[in-house]
């Protein structure tokens, strides 16, 4: 099985899985250069912290958390193609758009909704990973997913879309986007 990460040009794909990768090595003065082609990524999970306070806090059985996950990028120009990497079947897809961009996530929506479709994704667990938190303020992601109508869609498709907030710069979110790599 395969983990794709696909989104439009400069929405943050690289510093997310660059963040996710090696957390410590993304600041504010980060910054990543456009993907040409596609980069292979080996993500560690970090083991569950517990935290004896919290009592609703759930803990996944062995063997249901997965430690080490493979993603594969597809460059933002490469986007008009992601059909070519459906080859295997393809268990997860993080999809990352940039909420500190409002101009671009019209086109986002459009590759987003066209990966929907795709026969071959029907039974594909999806991330939406709205990027760049740090640069955007609070309402910007309202905004994002009224402009992808995902309330809409999310009543009109098979698959399961789980919609995270994320800065590489300040790690808003990035222990959602563990655990929902780890999981099963």
């Amino acid at each position: 099985m395969s983990y794709l990460c696909l989104g439009p040009m400069s929405a943050g794909k690289t510093l997310l899985l660059t963040c996710l990768q090696k957390p410590d090595s993304v600041n504010f003065t980060s910054h990543s250069v456009p993907s040409v082609g596609t980069n292979l990524y080996t993500i560690k999970i970090p083991p569950i912290v517990i935290d004896e306070k919290d009592v609703n806090q759930k803990i996944p059985p062995p063997g249901k958390r997965k430690e080490l996950v493979q993603v594969r990028e597809v460059g933002g120009c490469l986007a008009p193609i992601w059909r070519d990497y459906l080859c295997n079947p393809v268990e997860k897809l993080i999809y990352v758009v940039d909420t500190s961009n409002l101009c671009q996530i019209s086109a986002a929506g459009v590759l987003l909704y066209s990966m929907l479709a795709e026969p071959r994704l029907q039974k594909t667990k999806f991330l939406l990973v709205l990027s760049k938190m740090d640069l955007a303020y609070r309402q910007m992601r309202n905004e994002a997913l009224l402009m992808l109508q995902m309330e809409k869609f999310q009543k009109q498709i098979p698959q399961h879309i789980t919609i995270i907030q994320f800065s590489a710069i300040t790690k808003e979110g990035i222990d959602e986007v563990y655990d929902w790599l780890a999981m099963n």
